[in-house]
């Protein structure tokens, strides 16, 4: 595939991740919903950490939007979302539409840089064929 094509993917992955993020998870935060405390009160979380919480997942976000330090972004928020992980487990939430949301959430955010990134492909390439394909010798 073409690098131009790549990295529109890329953009357009890193687009729907961010608009998600914004939209059902900081703002509600941040705008003070109800849904948000409630939410997060369901899961045990005290109460008064919501605002918080957005803050953080705001920061990740656009640090993930900025090319320069999108890495550092997505780092962070694969740390904030294997605390969301850690959170939905204690709270013994179904497996694949909670537990594992967190996962769908980073392998959709790291995909969209992967695509978009061709230091990031260099390092974690895409290969199509199997080391036992390839017939290398053992030893």
């Amino acid at each position: 595939m073409r690098d131009s094509r790549l990295l529109w993917a890329g953009r357009i992955m890193t687009g729907l991740f961010a608009l998600f993020m914004l939209g059902a998870s900081v703002a509600p935060k941040l705008l003070g919903m109800p849904v948000a405390e409630q939410t997060l009160a369901a899961l045990g979380w005290p109460a008064g950490y919501a605002v918080m919480i957005g803050i953080i997942e705001l920061s990740c976000t656009l640090l993930y939007l900025i090319p320069r330090t999108s890495l550092l972004g997505a780092v962070a928020m694969t740390a904030l979302l294997g605390g969301a992980i850690a959170t939905q487990i204690r709270a013994g939430s179904p497996l694949f539409s909670h537990i594992l949301f967190g996962v769908y959430l980073g392998l959709f955010m790291w995909g969209g840089l992967w695509l978009r990134d061709p230091a990031l492909r260099a390092l974690l390439p895409y290969r199509r064929k199997l080391a036992a394909e390839e017939k290398v010798p053992i030893g």
